[in-house]
């Protein structure tokens, strides 16, 4: 049985519902093998959520390097509430900031490359810069599990001072 204080615990460190953090303990046992559950259960419902329609969201920018380096980018979501919280927010910087660093030159791989160059990382199968232990991708599967709703990065855009 769960303690209210393992609920919480858990809750903190993972975002998932009350109900939720509660049933991963009890079949669990552990915090570890519950959080393992949570993600597991999570990742089920991204792929429930990502057929739905998601028209709403922000352009998010982030300069770089004094203001040599620039990124534009649209996320999307499905509601205008979401798009206002702060961990939609900090997601679109998150990305923003992948762009800036990375340069990709599409968003998956199912896009063209668009400047011929077939050997790059599509930006969802990059390395997060600040995680190399998870992609682009993860990152956004992660704000629809915790968000509870789907979400696209639909375009980017990249200067440099002095690039083409």
């Amino acid at each position: 049985m769960a303690s209210t204080q393992q609920i919480k615990d858990l809750r903190e460190r993972t975002g998932a519902g009350i109900m939720d953090c509660k049933r991963a303990i009890d079949e669990g046992g552990s915090m570890d093998a519950a959080e393992k559950l949570l993600k597991q259960w999570g990742l089920a419902g991204v792929h429930k959520k990502t057929g739905r329609e998601a028209n709403q969201g922000i352009v998010e920018s982030y300069i770089h390097a004094g203001g040599r380096i620039g990124a534009l980018v649209e996320v999307n979501c499905e509601t205008d509430f979401v798009a206002r919280t702060p961990q939609f927010r900090e997601l679109a910087h998150e990305v923003a900031m992948q762009v800036a660093a990375m340069n990709p030159t599409r968003i998956s791989a199912e896009d063209p490359s668009m400047d011929g160059a077939d050997g790059d990382v599509p930006l969802l199968e990059q390395p997060f810069i600040r995680d190399q232990s998870k992609t682009i991708r993860d990152l956004v599967h992660e704000g629809i599990v915790a968000l509870g709703e789907n979400i696209v990065v639909r375009r980017f855009a990249r200067f440099e001072l002095g690039g083409r």
